[in-house]
């Protein structure tokens, strides 16, 4: 079963047929609708989209990234992921730095560790209608090369009637490149609840992305239309070993993953 690469593929058509043609900063152009919903059930197979290759290895390198509190361009270059190299060259920087984007708000909110904070919560209270974590720092976006896209996510627990904990994550986002950045930030946020599943021994259930201003840009509409000619096929599953969320360290291997081919798209900066 797949209802993700459907889901993905109902919001290309709603946003083909019904979005509004919007400027934006990046002077591209866009077709746009607003408020959208994804849920996937995690016992369904690891959320990585089949209906096009998934750049697998940049999704994991940003994500450990984000949790070691990193805002380096460095090591993502030297980890092989390049989708912060043009924010980081419009930005006119020559530090290296990207300013106090994720990884700062969400390691160091001005002294507040929040992912540290929320593994504490979630052991000590998990029923908690507080677990949250957020990156839209108001007082800094001035400082950043681009402020939060994802600007906070929110954790949820229940004890099921099996005895067992299980936990799911919804996030929110306010600007949404659907068809380059959608993509890997419901791979990255899947993986996220992986490891906060991992960690504290729950079982992973429901990822959810509540969704802002989704868009095509007008040089993708080609590429999502060639991308909804395609059927999906079963999502992979995904193990994981040496995860230690705290260092932004873990090892994965994704299992039966079939996909169609890459489909390349311009990114607007």
């Amino acid at each position: 079963m797949n209802n993700l690469d459907k889901q993905y593929q109902e919001l290309l058509r709603t946003i083909l047929d019904y979005g509004a043609d919007k400027s934006d900063r990046t002077g591209t152009g866009t077709q746009s609708i607003f408020g959208y919903t994804i849920r996937h059930n995690m016992s369904e197979g690891f959320p990585l989209l089949t209906t096009k290759k998934m750049a697998i290895n940049s999704i994991m390198t940003e994500l450990k990234w984000f949790l070691k509190g990193r805002t380096d361009i460095q090591y993502l270059r030297d980890n092989g992921c390049k989708i912060w190299d043009g924010d980081y060259e419009k930005s006119g920087r020559t530090d290296g730095e990207l300013g106090p984007i994720y990884g700062k708000q969400w390691r160091d909110w001005n002294g507040n560790d929040q992912i540290a904070n929320l593994i504490n919560d979630l052991k000590t209270n998990a029923d908690s209608r507080r677990l949250m974590v957020n990156a839209w720092n108001v007082g800094e976006l001035d400082e950043m090369v681009l402020p939060p896209c994802h600007y906070g996510f929110q954790v949820y627990t229940r004890l099921g009637k099996d005895g067992y904990r299980y936990i799911s994550l919804m996030w929110n986002q306010r600007s949404v490149d659907t068809f380059l950045g959608l993509p890997f930030n419901i791979a990255s946020y899947g993986m996220l609840l992986l490891l906060l599943a991992e960690e504290l021994k729950m079982i992973p259930e429901h990822l959810i992305g509540n969704l802002g201003d989704v868009h095509l840009y007008n040089n993708h509409i080609e590429q999502a239309t060639e991308q909804l000619k395609r059927t999906p096929f079963p999502l992979p599953d995904i193990s994981l070993e040496n995860v230690d969320i705290l260092n932004g360290e873990f090892d994965y291997q994704i299992l039966g993953y079939k996909s169609h081919s890459q489909i390349k798209a311009p990114l607007s900066n």
